[in-house]
């Protein structure tokens, strides 16, 4: 197995949680396979969650994006958001772990994303810039490990929450792979307030089991912006849909 650098972005503000367990589980096996294992622990390193004009120093720009690219070009965005986009340019992979809170990520980890993956770096504000399967960080991988207390049947096809995969999508095709990422199927643990000794050791069995298949699982086969299956419009071409499929699932091939 070739060691791979494996940044993980952690949010969990309870140190003696089950996400904190299982943070230790991860660091622990990727470290025994050979790997070397970051963390960024955004609760203990009291991350500033909100993107704003103090980020970018002395800009000339007015307008958002134009001033958040012109600090990035420039180096004179503040030293924290530099140290995290280092962080992962350096990592062959990126493990993003965190709780379902309403259906989404903590709005600390948003904000890393909204700092981080700053113009520039994570997206750019000209039509040359690549993205969908293409970009910055073409080449390395990424995974969500989640917890929720919902149960498996409620984050089914057909279950009240809606498909666990739906729910990540925004994630993992709107900001994994808009960044050239090849995103991995997550790990989501349901359930999560009810796991007996039994129940923790089988998930810690399993997330085990997807760190040492990390480098060899097949990605998400989400369509690539340019892989000839949209039209002018950025829509999906007629007949290139699976059968009975229609959403988010069209943008998989």
């Amino acid at each position: 197995m070739v060691p791979m650098n494996i940044h993980i972005v952690y949010a969990h503000p309870s140190a003696t949680s089950l996400n904190a367990a299982l943070r230790e589980e991860m660091t622990a096996e990727l470290e025994a396979l050979g790997h070397i294992a970051t963390v960024s622990d955004l609760y203990a390193m009291k991350w500033k969650a909100v993107a704003d004009y103090d980020d970018f120093g002395d800009v000339d720009n007015d307008g958002f994006m134009a001033a958040a690219g012109e600090a990035h070009a420039n180096g004179t965005q503040t030293a924290d958001i530099t140290a995290e986009q280092e962080k992962v340019l350096a990592a062959d992979a990126l493990i993003l772990q965190f709780p379902l809170w309403w259906f989404t990520m903590p709005a600390i980890m948003k904000g890393w994303f909204d700092r981080v993956f700053t113009n520039g770096f994570g997206y750019g504000d000209n039509r040359t810039w690549k993205r969908y399967g293409d970009g910055r960080l073409t080449g390395k991988r990424a995974m969500i490990v989640t917890t929720t207390g919902a149960a498996e049947s409620h984050l089914s096809d057909r279950g009240v929450n809606g498909d666990i995969e739906h729910l990540l999508f925004p994630i993992n095709h709107g900001i994994l792979f808009y960044t050239g990422m090849d995103v991995l199927p997550p790990v989501a643990v349901t359930g999560a307030g009810r796991l007996d000794r039994e129940g923790y050791a089988r998930t810690a069995a399993h997330l085990r089991e997807r760190l040492r298949t990390l480098a060899t699982t097949e990605p998400i086969a989400f369509r690539p912006q340019d892989s000839g299956d949209y039209d002018e419009h950025r829509r999906l071409k007629p007949g290139l849909e699976r059968p009975q499929t229609a959403g988010f699932d069209l943008h998989i091939a």
